[in-house]
């Protein structure tokens, strides 16, 4: 009778897998040193936002355990910037505001990488992606800026696009070594 209230949703255990493995990548040093992210809270965020939409874009299917995983992974990914605000001292009452703007911020990235990645993949091209990128994490109008990381973000995108969905929905997903 009580086993139910005990065992944890199998959805919520893979989309906090997901995240974690996103924010493991996410962190990797060659963004940082090599590539030229900024290693700041909002550079950490980017690199987030563009992990977990990477992940995110292999669960939209018409699947209804992708989709439940997909939101666990959003929930798993904004409880955590929660946390985060909250530990550098972000008061109880702007934390929400806060956390509302981040979810601003990342819906527009996902519409403006999905449309930057569907123009690299129609015309071979990474400027589109590289300009999407160059504004949100460098801060900057030069697609130049971005190109390494558009050329990662685009075999990133292959190589999760081959994994089996079913795997991503137990909550496995692998992701390459980062080259700078």
């Amino acid at each position: 009778m009580f086993r139910g209230l005990f065992r944890k949703n199998a959805a919520v255990e893979a989309g906090e897998a997901l995240f974690a493995a996103a924010s493991d990548q996410s962190r990797a040093p060659a963004f940082y040193e090599g590539m030229g992210v900024p290693d700041t809270v909002e550079g950490r965020f980017e690199m987030t936002a563009l992990h977990v939409w990477l992940v995110l874009r292999k669960l939209k299917v018409d699947d209804r355990r992708a989709r439940d995983v997909a939101q666990r992974l959003f929930d798993a990914m904004f409880s955590s910037f929660d946390g985060a605000l909250r530990e550098l001292g972000v008061g109880d009452l702007v934390v929400g505001k806060k956390i509302r703007k981040m979810a601003e911020n990342f819906y527009g990235r996902v519409q403006a990488y999905d449309a930057a990645l569907d123009e690299a993949a129609s015309d071979n091209n990474a400027t589109a992606l590289a300009a999407a990128l160059a504004r949100n994490v460098y801060e900057s109008e030069d697609p130049q800026t971005a190109m390494t990381l558009a050329d990662y973000t685009r075999a990133e995108a292959k190589a999760i696009d081959q994994q089996p969905l079913a795997e991503i929905i137990r909550g496995v997903v692998f992701f390459s070594d980062v080259q700078s």
